[in-house]
C-alpha cells in the first residue's frame, strides 16, 4: 500500500470546492430573499375610467385586459384593429392625451382617467375625407390606425414636407401597399386641399 502524498490531491480539491459551491448556492438565495420588495398587486376586476372621444366611461377590467380589448368588446368601437399583437402594425393607433399609442400594447388600467381619441371620434373631419379623395385604402385594416396616426403627425407638423410625411408615418404598415395614396392624402391636407 502506497504511502498518500503531502500537497494538491484531485480528490480533496473536488471535495473542497463542492462544499464552497454549496455554501455559495446559499449565501446568494439568502441575499437574493432578502433583496425582494413586495410590490402591490392588482388582482381581479377593476373600475376604470376614461374619456373615449369626449365621452366619460367606466368599464370594469382584468388588470391584464389591453386598451384594444376594452374599446372593441366593451365600448363596441371596433375601429382600432387587432392585426398584430405587438403593435408593429401600427392597425391599433389611438391618442391617448394627444399621444399615438398602439392599444393592442397598452393595459386599461395604466390610462385610467385618461382622454383616449380613436378613428371613431375623427369619423366627421378631414382626415377621412381627404383618404377618400385620395383613394388611400383598400382592405381597410390599416386606415384606422393611419387616420389616427395622420392626426398625431399633422398636430404637430402641420406644414410638413413629403419627406417627413414619409418618415413621420412610418410606423404603420399597409399590407395592400396603398403608401402613395396615403402619402397624397397627407400632402392634401397639408395643403388644405382634401379634394387633391
Amino acid at each position: 500500500m502506497s504511502q498518500p502524498t503531502k500537497g494538491f490531491s484531485r480528490r480533496a480539491f473536488l471535495r473542497g470546492s463542492g462544499v464552497a459551491a454549496a455554501a455559495s448556492s446559499v449565501t446568494s438565495t439568502q441575499s437574493a430573499s432578502a433583496a425582494i420588495v413586495p410590490v402591490p398587486i392588482i388582482a381581479g376586476e377593476t373600475q376604470v375610467s376614461l374619456t373615449v372621444n369626449g365621452q366619460k366611461k367606466t368599464v370594469t377590467v382584468e388588470p391584464r385586459t389591453t386598451l384594444l380589448d376594452t374599446l372593441r368588446y366593451q365600448l363596441n368601437l371596433t375601429g382600432a384593429k387587432p392585426v398584430s399583437s405587438d403593435g408593429s402594425s401600427g392597425a391599433s393607433t389611438v391618442l391617448v392625451d394627444g399621444k399615438p399609442v398602439m392599444a393592442s400594447t397598452t393595459l386599461t388600467v395604466a390610462v385610467s382617467g385618461k382622454s383616449i381619441s380613436t378613428c371613431e371620434g375623427l369619423k366627421d373631419g378631414d382626415i377621412p375625407k381627404a383618404f377618400v379623395s385620395n383613394d388611400a385604402q383598400q382592405c381597410g385594416f390599416c386606415t384606422p390606425g393611419f387616420v389616427v396616426a395622420v392626426k398625431a403627425f399633422l398636430n404637430q407638423h402641420p406644414d410638413a414636407t413629403e419627406e417627413q410625411i414619409r418618415a413621420g408615418l412610418n410606423g404603420n404598415i399597409c399590407r395592400c401597399g396603398t403608401y402613395a395614396n396615403v402619402l397624397q392624402a397627407v400632402i392634401a391636407l397639408v395643403k388644405g386641399n382634401q379634394n387633391g
